[in-house]
């Protein structure tokens, strides 16, 4: 490939501009990393220069990483797509819809028509919601004093489902409850499971849950795009949680986080590793909702996000959504993507051969800003090819 200088002055015109505070991109084709570049600063206080090994919040982009996870026991047999997740995970079996509450508050709820399974976990149809993106789960977690998300204790993951599974899709806490389903067949925590099936055989060095010292010196600060600029904010986990976020709690690089869309890229196998095999990552590939539609998520906490639209039909599979027909930047019909809650994003394109990996560290999620410097590089992407 030519032409990447080009990435590198997109991506320097943006930040000298002040559009985002820094951004860090890579881009793998099947004969390995053609660019890696880096523009900005990490730390605007202190001018310390964002780069491909810049630390960053991914958040959702964790659920990738568990989805992997998780289908790797599905190939062992210790995990079944179809079956009811109850077996595993007795919270999932009593789980009840959530309809509405009585005149003395308390929540009126019902059972709901069939059970969750893992495949229902996957592609967010299980009935789980994020109150971040539906006011009547916020209210119900108000209402009930269930802890928040973000506090790390295993009861902030009992809400109640707001539809039957299977029904429609909404994004959701269920990859936590995929996170639990691999400790619990496994026996093992999960960050300890992903660093001895995913992250050591691949090579990523500076992904996981906690960081240390070395990694902290790398971290890039957090910001807020509010009416005065990007102020700085805060969004840490907690010290000692009782579960690991599979639905959004590591810490990685675009140098780290390029090595597992290779893998996926490259039909499971990377750096001498067969991770998963070549069929799984065609299932995780496929449509895996029927003909279930992905839904435009509302901005419910505009401070942590702004409205998220959908191209109509998009569909989700085993933990990606997948774009139903080309896309404006250039991106194949079937491309895998998602996105994490501070700006970061991705796209896997098995058509045309090519992945790439793009951080900042802004909130609210989908600022407008940071999506435009998104998609203009993932042009220049398919333009330099």
């Amino acid at each position: 490939m030519s032409g990447f200088s080009s990435i590198f002055d997109l991506l320097q015109r943006a930040t000298d501009a002040g559009d985002v505070p820094g951004v860090a991109v890579s881009v793998a084709t099947p004969d390995g990393v053609a660019f890696e570049g880096a523009a900005g600063k990490r730390d605007l206080a202190n001018g310390a220069a964002m780069t491909p090994d810049t630390v960053v919040r991914i958040a959702s982009m964790t659920k990738a990483i568990t989805g992997a996870c998780a289908m790797q026991l599905v190939e062992q047999g210790k995990l079944d797509l179809d079956a009811p997740i109850g077996a595993l995970l007795p919270e999932l079996g009593s789980a009840m819809v959530l309809e509405g509450y009585e005149a003395d508050g308390k929540p009126r709820m019902r059972t709901p028509k069939r059970p969750i399974t893992l495949r229902h976990l996957l592609t967010h149809t299980s009935g789980h919601t994020y109150d971040f993106w539906n006011a009547t789960i916020g209210e119900y977690r108000t209402r009930s004093r269930t802890p928040p998300l973000g506090s790390g204790l295993l009861s902030s993951l009992s809400i109640p489902l707001l539809f039957d599974p299977g029904e429609r899709w909404e994004y959701s806490i269920s990859i936590d409850w995929v996170g639990r389903a691999v400790e619990e067949a496994t026996g093992v925590r999960l960050a300890d499971y992903m660093q001895s099936n995913l992250f050591g055989p691949l090579g990523m060095v500076d992904t996981g849950f906690r960081i240390n010292d070395s990694q902290r010196a790398r971290l890039a600060m957090l910001y807020a795009r509010t009416s005065e600029g990007l102020t700085p904010a805060t969004r840490e986990p907690p010290a000692n949680p009782e579960f690991d976020g599979g639905g959004g709690g590591l810490f990685s690089t675009v140098q780290d986080y390029t090595k597992f869309t290779q893998m996926i890229l490259y039909k499971g196998r990377f750096n001498g590793a067969q991770i998963l095999k070549p069929e799984t990552v065609a299932l995780m590939s496929q449509n895996a909702m029927g003909d279930i539609d992905v839904q435009r998520l509302p901005p419910v906490v505009p401070t942590l996000t702004n409205a998220v639209d959908f191209i109509d039909g998009m569909k989700w599979g085993l933990t990606f959504l997948i774009n139903p027909t080309p896309t404006a930047t250039g991106r194949s019909a079937g491309s895998l993507a998602w996105a994490g809650l501070m700006n970061s994003y991705y796209w896997i394109d098995p058509v045309k051969q090519v992945t790439g990996v793009y951080a900042t560290q802004i909130l609210p999620f989908c600022d407008v800003k940071s999506l435009k410097l998104f998609e203009d590089f993932e042009r220049a992407v398919y333009e330099a090819m």
